[in-house]
């Protein structure tokens, strides 16, 4: 799984006073509060979405004898749901953010909701399966189809979760280094883990390391802890 900077939103939630920023402090803490609660949202629902349908993504186990519809379409829907929490951190976090950068901000808002919503790009070819599975049942030739739906979804993990979250990782995290809202080490790790995690994204799309190995763990502790 790749991690995002759920530090930053932990830490803000702990801070009583912000020497930089002119905000009010309650409302502030009440923002980062909410912010946490999304993203915890966006990674308790992904987590489980993939555990749902996690065997077809890596070819092992496309057979509906295996792994039910339900299976996928409940899976389906929480990566759904993981997509828009995923929006509502950057939702939370914009008033904050808006008193350092108001175009930061605005990016960031903007490349959340461009990662959520290529989430939810990569559900509708495995809702696709279930309709080829139902009108041409164990038909030849078919599995050349049902591996691209699935490569697609696999695809959009590494767009998505990988690379454009890399991007936006860094963004919070040169906002928040810059604001000296948080401790300097919390935005260092996210500027360093983002990039690791773009890095990570880049590997993966040119075929360098599988989406699921060692290599693409290792380099996203920094920003999933």
């Amino acid at each position: 799984m790749r991690g995002y900077l759920v530090i930053v939103f932990l830490k803000c939630c702990t801070f009583s006073t912000l020497p930089t920023w002119k905000v009010d402090t309650i409302t502030t803490r009440n923002s980062a509060r909410i912010a946490g609660v999304f993203y915890l949202t966006t990674w308790i629902t992904l987590i489980l979405g993939l555990a749902l349908y996690g065997p077809i993504l890596n070819h092992s186990a496309y057979v509906f004898g295996s792994i039910s519809q339900a299976h996928i379409k409940t899976g389906a829907f929480l990566e759904i749901l993981a997509a828009f929490a995923n929006i509502g951190t950057s939702l939370a976090l914009y008033p904050i953010v808006k008193q350092e950068s108001a175009s930061f901000a605005l990016g960031y808002v903007v490349l959340r909701t461009l990662e959520a919503s290529i989430m939810m790009v990569g559900v509708l070819p495995l809702l696709a399966l279930l309709t080829l599975n139902r009108d041409l049942p164990h038909t030849v030739g078919t599995s050349g189809i049902e591996s691209a739906l699935i490569a697609i979804h696999n695809f959009s993990f590494i767009v998505g979760p990988s690379l454009i979250c890399g991007v936006n990782t860094m963004t919070l995290a040169f906002v928040l280094h810059r604001s000296g809202l948080v401790a300097r080490f919390i935005p260092r790790l996210g500027l360093f883990g983002g990039a690791l995690v773009f890095i990570s994204g880049t590997l993966q799309l040119f075929g360098a390391i599988h989406q699921v190995s060692d290599p693409t763990v290792l380099m996203a502790i920094p920003v999933s802890h």
